[in-house]
């Protein structure tokens, strides 16, 4: 972070300060809320959690060379003390960011984000220093967190936002207002949360309209194959630009396909020209990411063969996101046990397909979490789909979704050996011990509170040791 000192933070975030023998003492390093990451002039912000209250490691950050401790109440140590440390905490990144006057990129969607958001970080990052957030740090917590790690030299700023209902975006866009704001598209993730389809396209619109008008340098980078995500172009002052597959894309894709391996290939078209892009990322899906990215990369003026080779060049930077590894054995494992939702489940099932041609293949999946009303038809389709796409073997973990799934591979004509339910990951674990053969490609993908990374884990602990794939 910039260097501040306590007594400009305690104005800023309107707190108290208490035990602090010298108030021009500098906060020199991160902000953090983990203890284990204080270090010498950090600020540690203490929350209280279900189970931790962070007031309770003071003592120990401040041995560790933390210069205070940004709580809501005092420590005994040297503290800032506020009323909502929520709130402080945002309010000390709005500052920052402000004071700054870095280039914010703000990013949103039901599906791709993080992804989108890796992308765009490694190909901005070519032209010059770029922050980003890690992992999915998307909510009222990590977004600022992740803002207060800019620095002087920082011209980029690259941030993914996550809703869980009206007015979380708009809130966010206010503890760092975004210049340029790109919205992915409008799926069914979080559905049972928000409603329907057409309340998602409210929230995820209040990012543009969030934007500075488009004389100000404002602009809104819009997925022209999304029609609700189109229609938010009514809903901005900022410049839009178009990106996708459509003609009327101001960034298209021509020619797309995938290769042997099963990765993207295709003609980039921007307004200043035209070049080639072979990703290093797996599945037909990440076009659309990789458009969306050259979209951003090209209205902060990159040229087209700069962001093609950029593009080609770039792998993945979150843990289990089609994370792809080769056991010396030849079983490729895909763990794309991160998150799941419709949108990204069936995407990951056409990119299985694609990867594994002329291999026998396996589709590892489980439950896909706050669906709501929707959740047994979503379920049923997406069980479906591999039967469709003739995936040799779907496994079904878990419970009632998880039987949802495999009825709906029943009904769609997989009544033999091709789908299977067990009640857990170990269940599956072991069943993919005794069947798997040499070549086969092995496909884990669930809700994040399913755990199925463990299956992938356990496959490869199996193997031995593989080569990790497209990072």
């Amino acid at each position: 972070m910039i260097t501040l000192s306590l007594a400009e933070i305690a104005e800023v975030v309107g707190g108290r300060m208490h035990d602090i023998p010298d108030a021009t003492a500098q906060v020199t390093g991160p902000v953090v809320r983990d203890s284990r990451e204080a270090g010498p002039g950090s600020l540690f912000v203490a929350f209280v959690g279900e189970r931790v209250d962070g007031h309770d490691f003071a003592s120990a950050v401040v041995e560790a060379g933390a210069a205070a401790v940004l709580g809501s109440r005092p420590v005994g140590v040297p503290a800032i003390v506020v009323d909502d440390v929520q709130a402080a905490l945002g309010a000390l990144a709005r500052h920052v960011v402000r004071r700054l006057g870095t280039t914010l990129v703000a990013l949103t969607g039901s599906a791709g984000k993080t992804s989108t958001k890796d992308l765009i970080a490694q190909v901005l990052r070519r032209k010059a220093p770029t922050v980003f957030t890690p992992g999915s740090m998307n909510n009222e917590v990590g977004l600022p967190l992740t803002a207060l790690t800019a620095t002087e030299e920082t011209r980029f700023l690259v941030l993914e936002m996550g809703a869980r209902g009206i007015g979380h975006i708009r809130y966010l866009c206010e503890l760092t207002p975004p210049k340029v704001g790109l919205v992915l598209n409008v799926g069914s993730a979080h559905i049972g949360e928000f409603g329907g389809r057409e309340q998602i396209a409210q929230a995820k619109g209040e990012l543009v309209e969030a934007l500075p008008p488009a004389e100000e340098g404002g602009t809104a980078i819009l997925n022209a194959d999304d029609a609700l995500v189109r229609a938010m172009a009514s809903r901005t002052k900022a410049k839009v630009i178009l990106f996708g597959e459509s003609d009327e894309a101001d960034v298209r894709a021509e020619n797309v396909r995938l290769t042997d391996s099963g990765q993207p290939s295709f003609r980039l078209h921007t307004p200043s020209g035209a070049s080639d892009v072979t990703m290093r990322l797996y599945g037909e899906h990440h076009v659309s990411n990789a458009l969306a990215a050259a979209a951003v990369a090209h209205e902060l003026g990159m040229s087209a063969d700069e962001i093609a080779t950029a593009l080609s060049e770039a792998g993945s930077l979150s843990r289990w996101r089609m994370e792809v590894t080769e056991r010396p054995d030849g079983v490729t494992v895909v763990n794309d046990a991160y998150n799941a939702n419709p949108e990204s489940m069936k995407a990951a099932l056409r990119a299985l397909v694609a990867m594994g041609k002329g291999r026998r293949t396996w589709a590892v999946l489980g439950k896909m979490a706050e669906l709501g009303d929707e959740a047994l038809a979503e379920h049923d389709a997406v069980g479906r789909l591999a039967v469709r796409l003739n995936v040799s073997k779907l496994v079904a973990v878990g419970g009632r979704e998880a039987r949802w799934l495999q009825l709906g591979a029943y009904n769609e004509g997989s009544w033999g050996e091709e789908s299977v339910h067990v009640s857990d990951a170990q269940a599956a674990v072991d069943l993919l011990r005794s069947e798997l053969r040499p070549g086969d490609v092995v496909l884990v993908k669930a809700s994040r509170s399913v755990g199925l990374e463990s299956v992938a884990s356990a496959l490869l602990e199996t193997g031995a040791e593989g080569e990790v794939a497209g990072r």
